[in-house]
Formats: C-alpha cells, structure tokens, sequence
C-alpha cells in the first residue's frame, strides 16, 4: 500500500538481500532477449475493437483495473534510443527507427513515414516545434524535421573535420551537438560539443571536451541558459548555452546516463543510493536524499513540481524537488512487480514505465497517496522497455515494437 514516508521495513530489506542473485539473472535475460522472436502486429495501426472511430475514448477504468488500448499498431522501435525512443510533439506521435513514422495520436493513422532519414538509434531531440536528427549519409549534416509533415525544414554541420555529428539537446534557439574530432589517421580520440543556431545554421560556438571523455553515455537537457549533462565517466557538467563557457563540472559515484532533473536553480541527480542536488549556478550541494539501505536510486522526474524516482528495492517516491522531503514512500510493487523507471502525469493520476519484466508494464498511482491503481500489461511476454508519454487525455506507450494509446483521463 502507498504510505507517507516513516520508518524502514525490515521485511523489505530481507526480501531484498534474498532476491539479489535473481535480479541479476533477470538483468542477464533481458540482455539476451532485446530482440524478440514474435511478430508485431501488421503496419498501419487503427482503433483497437469497440473504440471510437473519430478518436475519442472512454475514461480510466476503476481502480484494480487496467484500461483497454483506444488504438495499436507496430512500431520500428529497436531500443536503441534509450528514453528518447518515443516522442509526442502536438497531435503527433513518433517512435525512433527506420523507418521514422509519424501517428495520429487521436486515431493512430500513419501521418508521414520516412527511411532512410538518420542513423540507427537516433535519440528524437526536439526544440522549438522542430525534430534534430544526424543525417543518415554519415556526411556530417545535422537536419531537422517537421514533426507534423516529416518534411526537411533545417539542415546544418559542424564542418568536414568533425565525423558523426549527433544531436544531444536542443531549445528555440541552438541545437547542441556532439562530434568526434577527426585525426590524420582517421581516429576520433578527443571530441567537441557545440551549438548551431536554429536560425542561420551557423556554429555558434564549439569546446573540445576533456581528454579521455566518452562520446556515448550522454543526457543532456537546455534549461534556462545552461546546457547540463552527465555522462558513463561519472561526471556532471554544466555550460553556458551563449557562449559554451564550462560553468562546473563535479563527480559523482556513479553513471548518470539516462535522466536527471532540473527545478528552479538545481539539477537533480540519482547517485547511487541517494538523490542530490546540485546548485545549478555553482555546483554546490543543496540537499539529498537516502533510500533504504542495500538499494539505489532510479532516474529521477519532476512532473508538476513534484518528484518522482524508483528505487532498486521496488519503491517509489514523491519528493519535494526544493528542499529533498519526501511526500511519500510507496512499497506497493514489492511483491507484485518491478519498479518504473520512465514518468509521465495526468491530473491525479502518475503513470510510471517498466522495464526487463514480463509482469511490468505500465503502474498508474494516485499521485496524492501514491497508491498503485492498476498495471497495464498487453500480455506478451515479452521483457524489453516499456515508454510512456502524455498527450493531453491520452498516453502514448510503446513495447517492443508495439504502439498503444491508452485513455489517461
């Protein structure tokens, strides 16, 4: 049952210690299994059975109970976008892969659909009502696309001295890239990070990173004038966007690949077992937060100045973002289901993403109590990622190469 946060179970933390060994098989399974052998339904989508034809839906079942899909079609989706694999830009939903498809998200009708369009895994980094995405002729070029139409509205590049260009960020005003610097033999041991104004195409300004920097592993986020990311080297870094000044960069214990948070003038961390945060002007620690013990931190969310994170104990948590009090501390996945890693909020109601589980899904909890209302699950089997994203009453979610919309409201 959701609780307000008080004091640790010990039965948590027994079950816990018990259930190590299996969870890291289960990591193991998922690993081999990225590719399942089932076929996804044919292309082209449409409402599911019984759904309104004009796009319309019914309401959220009562607790205890998981909606049917107002529509399903396949997707291209090959996880290789991590948690920038599904997108809602409007009345338009896209998921990473090749080819690029644009939905309806009222009906689930194919809108646009393009090959060919960028390389394998694309992150879809939208800024300013514009997709950026590397050009799939490895030339170098960064284009950007209407989300609406799929038609080129933009295109730019670094110059012929950087190779494979990708879009890490973006805001009305830059994209912000990330490319290998090329050598005379052809290796790209040191690489740059760089912004292109959205206007002219030109290069605003570019910064080699330090040496030994990875190019891959990066999350990235443009807020309020700082371009802040963090990387597989245990590191987050914050920059001025107008000028690419390294503002701060400072340590932590741990890999923060996937997601972090900003609210107001700090950026959110999941470090290990606690959650941090970091002055954005400075860097200096504000306040953290510890979980139980033996357990960690997931991917921290602030939906409506609230957040929200996952820890490795099947726990979720409602924070204060501000000063790192926790609202809430609910236990209900404990012996049901693994813990979201992905957000997204509607009115009262929180949905959280699943991952390497075939009894996960997508959780909706009560965002004032925490307490788990339903799992939706579409029965496959199939352990790979589960996405969610909000679009006004609905939610777009994606499995394997499965899209649903589901009624949020």
């Amino acid at each position: 049952m959701g609780r307000r946060y008080g004091r640790t179970v010990s039965r948590r933390q027994m079950i816990r210690l018990a259930g190590t060994g299996l969870g890291l098989v289960a990591l193991g399974t998922g690993a081999v299994a990225c590719e399942s052998g089932e076929r996804p339904e044919a292309p082209g989508g449409g409402p599911a059975p019984g759904a309104d034809k004009k796009g319309g839906g019914s309401t959220t079942p009562p607790p205890g109970t998981a909606p049917e899909p107002l529509w399903k079609s396949a997707a291209a989706n090959t996880d290789l976008a991590g948690m920038d694999a599904l997108a809602v830009v409007g009345d338009t939903v896209l998921v990473s892969g090749d080819p690029l498809v644009g939905r309806d998200m009222a009906r689930g009708t194919e809108k646009w659909s393009r090959a060919g369009v960028t390389t394998p895994g694309a992150r879809l980094i939208v800024g300013g009502g514009t997709l950026y995405l590397a050009s799939a002729e490895y030339d170098g070029d960064v284009v950007g696309l209407d989300p609406a139409t799929g038609k080129e509205t933009w295109r730019s590049r670094l110059g012929k001295k950087y190779q494979l260009p990708r879009p890490i960020a973006a805001d009305e005003r830059h994209v912000y890239v990330l490319a290998g610097i090329l050598e005379k033999d052809f290796t790209t041991p040191n690489n740059v990070i760089a912004a292109i104004d959205t206007t002219s195409g030109k290069v605003v300004w570019r910064e080699q990173r330090d040496a030994g920097t990875e190019e891959h592993g990066i999350t990235a986020a443009s807020v309020d004038g700082h371009l802040i990311y963090t990387d597989y080297r245990e590191n987050v870094t914050v920059r001025d966007t107008a000028t690419g000044r390294q503002v701060w960069t400072k340590k932590i214990s741990e890999s923060n690949r996937r997601r972090f948070a900003v609210h107001r003038d700090l950026v959110i961390v999941a470090d290990g077992g606690r959650l941090r945060a970091l002055e954005l002007a400075g860097g200096k620690d504000r306040w953290s937060l510890r979980t139980e013990e033996f357990s960690k931190f997931y991917d921290p969310q602030i939906l409506d100045g609230v957040l929200y994170a996952a820890d490795s104990a099947r726990g979720m948590w409602a924070v204060d973002p501000g000063t790192g009090r926790a609202i809430w501390h609910n236990e209900d996945l404990l012996e049901s289901a693994t813990q979201a890693r992905q957000f997204a909020k509607v009115k009262g109601t929180l949905y959280g993403a699943t991952e390497f589980d075939k009894d996960g899904g997508v959780h909706a909890f009560d965002t004032a109590t925490g307490k788990l209302r339903w799992t939706y699950n579409d029965g496959t089997g199939d352990i790979q990622q589960w996405y969610v994203v909000a679009a006004g009453s609905r939610l777009a979610v994606m499995h394997g190469k499965r899209l649903y919309a589901l009624p949020a409201v």
